[in-house]
């Protein structure tokens, strides 16, 4: 319910898009449009105004709107919640089990997810006025052309197809939009944004593109019913003024991220891939050699157990040792690499272990599966008085270094001099392109034992 003013009339609430990108996405009229390629550029609200537009007001007229995952849908901030603060207001009616909102004797918006591939079976026979895609980059391409053909409706308002997504140079979506992005510079063109092209599918199985649908007709003889017409509309976190008015340090937390995903999620560039030297640079840290004043510390393993022969070229079991400072900051006092049996690994764990003494914290990986806790039952044992912590390893290599990557571009890492700088310098500028990553790995375990700060959440006293 809309608040009340002080005299007790109700306050007039204004539902729309902000001037600018957001506008021109909702005033398009191609057949599919694809908004934002940055983050904070208000592109869950656009697709959730979108969503509702005809549902309100049109008896069956649908819209669905698409997570790749339910978790996305009910986490806190996600599209569940967020419709919540938008679907009221337009007197919308949620069905919570159902993730619907329903407008009597007129449309529904739902909320699903596409878990996998085959999911796209289930809407088979199925009438969706409107499709939205959130965060179009996550969704298969096979996905996403099955359900244009779901993409109908009994009204007599057109139906199409309404996306958001960040930039992603290895998806197929950089391949999807690629006219509307400058092939150096990995920018969206800004003359380009919003224009309309046309496609059809070619003999080959790959799309031909048009400038307009009648060049589109002449060329292929299709009809003007059978051509599609999408547009690329480029958006920024400064084109979304209502979010840096109500947090004003979002722009510095995207400022914080690692080089390749700065580009990618303030700067929205197509082209950025991960290579070697983006994600470290021995310049970004001072080398030191006194320790400063440190307050907490821990030793992150990368553990294998494979000998090396001549035929073979196995893993190294790597340990990282990182302090913080009292002011802050990080120093990186140690990393030792060796190839030993699984015999070699305890005995070199023990030994690190009782050399750094019961105030460092140890942090462990474990294996998934039954083995992999029987590995982590032994060290604990193993190191009964010692603080162990340890956990599978989640998400992709990159995302777990890109921390401790920030801190280190931040200027906020120092590393003590020592004969094993070399190696873990090359290791880290070497990433992710270098054969081994287990320098890295330690590194990371190890920054993110020491950064959470608080023993009683990070470590477990084995025994």
């Amino acid at each position: 319910m809309p608040p009340l003013d002080g005299v007790g009339a109700r306050q007039r609430r204004v539902i729309g898009p902000q001037p600018g990108p957001q506008e021109t996405f909702l005033n398009c009229d191609a057949d599919i449009a694809i908004f934002g390629g940055s983050a904070g550029s208000g592109k869950s609200y656009a697709l959730l105004l979108e969503a509702m537009r005809y549902p309100q007001r049109v008896p069956g007229f649908d819209s669905v709107m698409f997570r790749r995952n339910t978790t996305d849908l009910r986490r806190p901030g996600g599209l569940w919640s967020e419709s919540e603060k938008l679907f009221y207001h337009a007197k919308g009616i949620p069905v919570n089990h159902r993730l619907e909102w329903r407008w009597p004797a007129k449309g529904v918006v739902k909320l699903s997810h596409l878990e996998y591939d085959s999911t796209v079976f289930d809407w088979h026979g199925s009438q969706i006025g409107c499709i939205c895609f959130d965060e179009l980059t996550t969704f298969t391409k096979a996905q996403f052309f099955y359900l244009l053909s779901r993409n109908r409706t009994a009204t007599n308002i057109r139906p199409y197809i309404r996306a958001s997504c960040n930039a992603d140079a290895g998806s197929w979506v950089a391949d999807l939009i690629e006219w509307w992005i400058d092939p150096i510079s990995g920018y969206p063109v800004e003359e380009r944004s919003g224009v309309v092209r046309y496609f059809v599918r070619g003999a080959d199985d790959a799309l031909v593109w048009f400038d307009s649908k009648r060049e589109a007709m002449r060329a292929t003889g299709q009809s003007a019913h059978t051509i599609k017409s999408l547009t690329f509309i480029a958006a920024k976190l400064t084109d979304n003024p209502a979010l840096m008015k109500n947090d004003p340090g979002y722009l510095g937390n995207l400022m914080m991220l690692p080089a390749v995903e700065r580009e990618r999620l303030l700067n929205g560039n197509w082209k950025i891939r991960p290579s070697a030297g983006l994600y470290f640079n021995r310049g970004w840290c001072q080398v030191v050699d006194i320790c400063p004043m440190i307050t907490d510390v821990g030793r992150g393993w990368d553990l294998a157990a494979t000998v090396a022969t001549s035929l073979n070229d196995p893993d190294w079991t790597a340990s990282t040792k990182i302090g913080r400072t009292i002011n802050g900051q990080y120093v990186v006092l140690d990393c030792t690499t060796f190839r030993g049996t699984p015999a070699d690994v305890e005995r070199q764990v023990l030994n690190l272990s009782s050399q750094d003494g019961p105030g460092a914290k140890i942090g462990l990986p474990q294996d998934p599966g039954q083995a992999g806790k029987a590995q982590i039952a032994a060290f604990v044992r193993m190191l009964a008085g010692y603080m162990v912590e340890w956990s599978p390893e989640t998400g992709d290599k990159i995302t777990r270094f890109a921390p401790f990557s920030a801190q280190a571009e931040a200027g906020n890492v120092l590393v003590l001099r020592g004969t094993w700088n070399e190696r873990w310098f090359q290791m880290l500028e070497g990433f992710p392109e270098l054969p081994h990553d287990d320098d890295v790995d330690a590194t990371s375990r190890a920054f993110n034992l020491v950064a959470a700060g608080d023993v009683s959440i990070w470590a477990r006293m084995a025994g």
